[in-house]
C-alpha cells in the first residue's frame, strides 16, 4: 500500500471521528446521557437481566467501566442491580420503568442521513461495509481498547486531575 492510500485512509478516519464526536454531542445534549450510557442502557434493554460480565461483552466495555456507567444510570434511575437469588455472588442489572421510557425515546447513535443512506443500499453492500469497518478497527487494534474514551466528548486536555 502506497503512502497515497494510507493516508486517504487515515483522512476518511478522521473524518468519521470528527462525525462521531459531533453526534456524540447532539444525542448528549438531546438525551442528557453519555453514549457509552447508551450503549449499556441500549445492551440492558437488548440483553434483558443482565450479568456485568455479559453486558460487558456486549457493549465492548472493560468490566470496570460498565460497573461505573451502571452507577450513574442507577443514580438516574434508569436501571436496578439485584443480586441473584441462587447465587449471591452474581449481580443482575434490569431497567427500570423509567428506563424503559428513556430507552424508547432515544435518538440514533448515528446520524439519521447515514442510517437513511445505509437501510437504501442493497444487502450485500451492507454486509460487506459492516465487514470492512471491522477489518480497519481490527488492523488498528481497535479490539484491545475499552471504546469509552473515544465515545465520550468534551475538550482534550494535557492536564491531569488533582
Amino acid at each position: 500500500m502506497g503512502l497515497d492510500e494510507t493516508a486517504q485512509i487515515f483522512k476518511s478516519i478522521r473524518r468519521i471521528v470528527r462525525a462521531i464526536d459531533l453526534r456524540s454531542r447532539e444525542v448528549a445534549r438531546a438525551s442528557g446521557l453519555t453514549i457509552p450510557q447508551i450503549v449499556v442502557l441500549q445492551g440492558v434493554h437488548d440483553l434483558g437481566e443482565v450479568t456485568t460480565k455479559a453486558l460487558s461483552e456486549h457493549a465492548d466495555l472493560s468490566s470496570a467501566t460498565v460497573v461505573t456507567i451502571l452507577d450513574k444510570l442507577e443514580e438516574k434511575k434508569l436501571v436496578e442491580r439485584y443480586r441473584s437469588a441462587s447465587d449471591r455472588r452474581i449481580v443482575h442489572t434490569k431497567l427500570t420503568d423509567e428506563g424503559r421510557e428513556t430507552v424508547a425515546t432515544l435518538p440514533g447513535l448515528l446520524h439519521e442521513e447515514f442510517e437513511a443512506k445505509f437501510a437504501t443500499l442493497p444487502a450485500e453492500d451492507r454486509s460487506r461495509l459492516v465487514q470492512a469497518m471491522a477489518e480497519v478497527a481490527e488492523m488498528l487494534n481497535a479490539h484491545k481498547l475499552d471504546a469509552a474514551p473515544i465515545l465520550t466528548t468534551g475538550k482534550v486536555t494535557s492536564e491531569f486531575p488533582s
